[in-house]
């Protein structure tokens, strides 16, 4: 059998207010195709293309079509979803694949677009039962102003009011903003019991830093008494922040790289290999690796890259990935995952507190939560691991 070669796009901002997040989605994307390549059993070649939008939300559009003129029809790429919506009409009007590889909101299905990225079942919801049983019934909400965050609070909201709890203040910030102090002025006013931070890339950094320091300032433990939480901050992040407050921040995720699996020990090892100046491995190298080990079994079982045939195959693809087996639900095209929750370490590593025996199945629409109209509560599905 002949080897299939195609050249896909890689469109990710490696400058930019989130840029540390999406060098991480590059090198895993990286790392996927070297593996592909060497992989005899596949039978497919891959060319990967990069464009660098440079967190510019006018430069996706120009991006995509970059790549649409270059013949390319497969592109894993975009970290936030207000560039996601930006490239998705392209992708539809001429018929591409989006091969999406960010934790996102939910809410969203297209036939041009495979999401291997967490949806809000499978990260947010477990962490709205988990931060109320354990740590109370009032939250304050900070997010940076777009997408993510508005629909984030919203669910976060609504979880947490149907538990009997309340939002003491829900406020909002342009990406990249970071002057924060108004919000920690009012965060140390309120003394709301957690904190759920939607904010993104550099923003969520000084946020996490000022607060920490004027906790500190007035004799408050910030990581027991008012402790952070999000479905975002992942461990490069945390080299971002800063020892100052690297360390007792909650992130709800399907990936940590200090998982002790085999499995993981080599993805670890072999990102680490090849990109020894960083940034470290994350749910979000993970999860552009995870999309282009799918895209490739696709196109082996097609036998081509047309995109009507590579999404039909999809489904019946399955991979071993370092957070364990993952395959794609036909129904939503979106990923089967594996949730976890976890703490920050001061060395710059997470401690996994509770984790789902095995994946879940997406439910980017939270129908099933809709139609049971019960509160979320502990999530049952969930075990505690220390």
């Amino acid at each position: 059998m002949g080897r299939i070669s195609l050249q896909i796009g890689l469109l990710f901002s490696t400058e930019g207010p989130y840029s540390t997040v999406a060098q991480a989605l590059l090198n895993g994307a990286i790392l996927a195709c070297d593996e592909v390549n060497r992989d005899p059993s596949l039978h497919v070649q891959l060319e990967p293309f990069h464009v660098n939008p440079r967190g510019q939300l006018g430069n996706y559009q120009a991006g995509i079509q970059s790549m649409l003129d270059r013949g390319i029809i497969h592109v894993c790429g975009c970290y936030t979803s207000s560039s996601r919506k930006e490239v998705l009409p392209i992708i539809e009007k001429h018929d591409a694949l989006l091969w999406y590889p960010s934790h996102y909101e939910g809410f969203e299905t297209s036939q041009n677009v495979i999401y291997t990225g967490s949806s809000p079942n499978q990260h947010l919801t477990p962490l709205i039962g988990f931060l109320f049983q354990e740590y109370g019934r009032t939250a304050y909400c900070i997010g940076s102003n777009y997408i993510w965050a508005w629909e984030s609070n919203r669910v976060f909201r609504e979880g947490i009011t149907r538990l009997g709890g309340q939002i003491a203040a829900e406020r909002y910030v342009p990406v990249g903003e970071i002057d924060l102090d108004q919000y920690v002025s009012e965060i140390l006013k309120l003394r709301p019991d957690y904190i759920f931070n939607s904010l993104i890339g550099s923003s969520s950094y000084e946020f996490l830093r000022r607060l920490r320091r004027a906790c500190a300032a007035v004799g408050i433990d910030q990581r027991q008494d008012m402790p952070v939480a999000s479905c975002t901050l992942s461990e490069p992040e945390l080299h971002a922040i800063g020892a100052e407050a690297a360390d007792g921040q909650i992130t709800s995720s399907v990936y940590f790289s200090s998982l002790q699996t085999a499995r993981n020990a080599v993805f670890v090892a072999a990102y680490r290999h090849a990109f020894p100046n960083g940034p470290v491995a994350c749910v979000d190298a993970e999860s552009s690796y995870i999309a282009i080990h799918l895209l490739a079994r696709a196109v082996a079982r097609a036998g081509c890259q047309e995109v009507a045939r590579v999404r039909a195959a999809v489904p019946a693809c399955q991979f071993d990935a370092p957070q364990g087996p993952v395959k794609i639900d036909p129904e939503t095209m979106h990923a089967c995952l594996t949730p976890h929750i976890a703490v920050s370490r001061a060395d710059y590593e997470f401690d996994v507190l509770i984790q789902s025996p095995g994946p879940v199945q997406p439910d980017p629409y939270l129908v099933q939560w809709s139609r049971t109209l019960e509160p979320p509560s502990f999530p049952s599905q969930l075990r505690i691991v220390k």
